[in-house]
């Protein structure tokens, strides 16, 4: 593995201002911790993307791809390898059919579907993250999902250097997953299905939907949003309350005082910190309730 050969290719195709050398990962977490990664990459273009890969499996460079790092916890001693970001950020709008690049933001693409008085997108306003992030974890709030309202998927397929589009059923959408969880493929863009109403209508639905937020949440604090998965026969949360964790501390990760499936960085908390408290509300769960619970997050 050469990082040096690595980065002298990739700034022959990729302007030099979007590969950082030792970049540290709390700049591009919303727990705002991780260590450094050797090589950051932005890439713009499908093209960039391909010529990326390339370059990094002929390296043998480990490499993981992120959207808004808003579902991702990143160790103190950081990743050995290269992260990938691709800023696919069109919208493109046909009636009510949306065509969105994966670099969008939720909340950006949820203002822009409200100015074109498009309904079916507001239970996503506030999730944080990007549309890529929400294909791959079929992203849900408000008992809706992603797969409530995507016609179709376009991916790079990085096994047979291929872009593919499948259809939703095609997807396998399940709770927080899907069929691009754990493969080797690089979502590029969605294609979203929604309906014409009242951008007035619109617009309360979404103020619910913050209110509820900003009332049952610990917006205030750096997080990546729910840390444990729903139960398939328990409301996980209600298991980690009852368990009397609500404001439980490790350093400065903390099991929220608001919501009990949120560990917060409450003060510049370590991302040791954070693993270790999740250990810690795991392993008493299941002592006090026979209950494994597992993780929405994602650790590197």
């Amino acid at each position: 593995m050469s990082i040096e050969d690595a980065y002298s290719n990739l700034i022959k195709c990729i302007p030099k201002e979007k590969i950082l050398k030792n970049e540290i990962m709390s700049k591009h977490t919303s727990f705002k911790v991780g260590g450094p990664v050797d090589l950051f990459i932005t890439v713009e273009t499908i093209e960039q993307l391909k010529d990326t890969i390339k370059i990094l499996k002929h390296q043998n460079i480990e490499y993981k791809v992120i959207g808004n790092g808003s579902n991702l916890l990143v160790k103190d001693e950081g990743y050995r390898g290269a992260i990938i970001k691709p800023s696919f950020n069109s919208i493109e709008i046909k009636e009510d059919i949306v065509e969105v690049g994966a670099g969008v933001k939720n909340g950006m693409l949820a203002q822009k579907l409200l100015q074109k008085e498009l309904t079916g997108f507001e239970f996503a306003a506030g999730i944080p993250g990007t549309i890529g992030g929400a294909m791959v974890m079929n992203a849900g709030a408000h008992g809706r999902e992603m797969k409530d309202i995507v016609d179709a998927v376009t991916y790079y397929n990085c096994e047979n250097d291929e872009i593919e589009t499948i259809k939703k059923e095609e997807c396998n959408f399940e709770y927080r997953n899907s069929k691009f969880k754990n493969s080797n493929v690089i979502i590029i863009k969605a294609i979203l299905k929604l309906q014409k109403a009242n951008s007035i209508e619109i617009k309360q639905k979404m103020d619910e939907y913050k209110q509820f937020r900003i009332e049952k949440q610990p917006i205030e604090y750096p997080s990546a949003g729910s840390t444990f998965k729903r139960g398939a026969d328990f409301i996980t949360a209600k298991l980690i309350d009852e368990a009397g964790l609500k404001g439980y501390t490790i350093g400065g990760a903390q099991v929220s005082e608001k919501h009990a499936g949120f560990i917060i960085n409450k003060n510049n908390a370590t991302a040791t910190d954070i693993i270790n408290l999740i250990e810690e509300v795991q392993k008493i769960v299941y002592e006090k309730f026979n209950k494994k619970i597992e993780l929405e997050i994602e650790i590197i």
